[in-house]
Formats: C-alpha cells, sequence, structure tokens
C-alpha cells in the first residue's frame, strides 16, 4: 500500500470539515494518498468516556468554543455556517458513506455532504433529507440507504469506529501518518512539519 493519510472522520464535527478543506492540499503537496475512514463519533465519545464541545459545562467556555471555530474557519478561508440542527445524530450518515465506499461513489457523495452539512446547515439526520439531496446530487439515494442499513456498512463502521479508538483517538478529526496521530484541524500544521521532515530526509538522498 502506498504512503498515505488516514483520515478518521464524522460528517457531525465541524473540525472534520475544517480539516477536511486542507488535506486535498496537504497530499497533492507532498505526493501522498488520503485515505477516507468513516466513523462512528458517538461511538468514539462512548469508548473513551469524551463528550462533544457543545456538552462543555461551563457557559463562558462553551461560548469562547464557537468562537474559537468561527476564526479558524476564517484563517482557512472556508466558508461556515453553524447548523440550526446540530447535534445531529449521524448514524444513518455514516453508514451510508460506507455504503458510498463500497458501491465505489464515495468522492461524489462526499463533495455533496459537507457543504450541505456546515454550509447550507441541511438536518443529514433525516434520511429523508439525505435521500433528497443525494438524489439531487445524482446519486441514488435509496440505493445508497439501503446499503447503509447493511450489514456489510454497518459492520465496516463499527470497525473503523473500534480501530480508530484502539489505535488512541477520542474525538474527531484524528489523522494517522506512519503510526503518528494528529488530533484537531490545528494540528495539521505539525503533520505538515513531519512531511517536510520526510521529504528533506528523502532529498537528501538522491
Amino acid at each position: 500500500m502506498s504512503r498515505a493519510l488516514e483520515f478518521f472522520f464524522d460528517y457531525g464535527s465541524p473540525y472534520s470539515y475544517l480539516a477536511n478543506s486542507r488535506l486535498d492540499g496537504i497530499a497533492a503537496r507532498f505526493g501522498i494518498d488520503i485515505r477516507y475512514r468513516p466513523m462512528l463519533l458517538g461511538g468514539v465519545f462512548k469508548a473513551t468516556g469524551n463528550q462533544s464541545p457543545m456538552m462543555e459545562p461551563i457557559e463562558a467556555k462553551r461560548s469562547y468554543g464557537g468562537l474559537a471555530l468561527r476564526r479558524s474557519a476564517a484563517s482557512y478561508g472556508v466558508t461556515f455556517a453553524a447548523n440550526p440542527h446540530f447535534p445531529i445524530n449521524t448514524l444513518v450518515l455514516m453508514r451510508t458513506a460506507v455504503a458510498a465506499q463500497q458501491d465505489d461513489v464515495f468522492d461524489a457523495f462526499h463533495r455533496v455532504v459537507y457543504p450541505a452539512f456546515w454550509v447550507q446547515g441541511l438536518d443529514l439526520g433525516d434520511p429523508a433529507v439525505l435521500t433528497q439531496l443525494l438524489d439531487e446530487n445524482d446519486l441514488d439515494g435509496d440505493r445508497l440507504l439501503r446499503l447503509g442499513a447493511a450489514d456489510p456498512a454497518k459492520s465496516a463502521l463499527r470497525a473503523n469506529t473500534d480501530e480508530a479508538v484502539a489505535r488512541g483517538a477520542f474525538g474527531a478529526p484524528t489523522v494517522f501518518f506512519e503510526d503518528e496521530m494528529y488530533f484537531g484541524a490545528d494540528h495539521l500544521f505539525f503533520l505538515e512539519a513531519a512531511l517536510r521532515k520526510g521529504a528533506s530526509v528523502d532529498d537528501s538522498g538522491d
């Protein structure tokens, strides 16, 4: 297998949305692939005892977290709007993402879902809304949701989630590169530093 960034994500994580906006550029600059690993963030939280920042009990800290998110989006040059339906149960959505991978339509699915969630503010926890979104973008929503409800997709999502936890993940986004973990969109800076260092070492051997 070629060298790759493993991107464990849940569409319901706004920082995963921000990280996703940068990963293509990072991968292209360093000539590496991205392996998209859909996981269920709620399952990660349950397994690790972690919780969403939205559940932060200190109101001032919770409010500042929202400000930090908006600042981060602005600094990345990413269009972002808080989803009015948040938090959303993403179980069906993430199973459908795995189904899209298994059906070889993930690239098109992925391009559609993030802006629908974090720009348009759609309630993608509602299967009817998700089906309509996919149909409007030349994806067969009924088929993908049926595949997502079948055992292969359900088992694969569970396996991804369990693997992420076993490797040390406690939230999203979590990126692994050569067994090193990078948590959070802000830590992509450290990932890029590691990749630059690796590129320098490779260049020195020419």
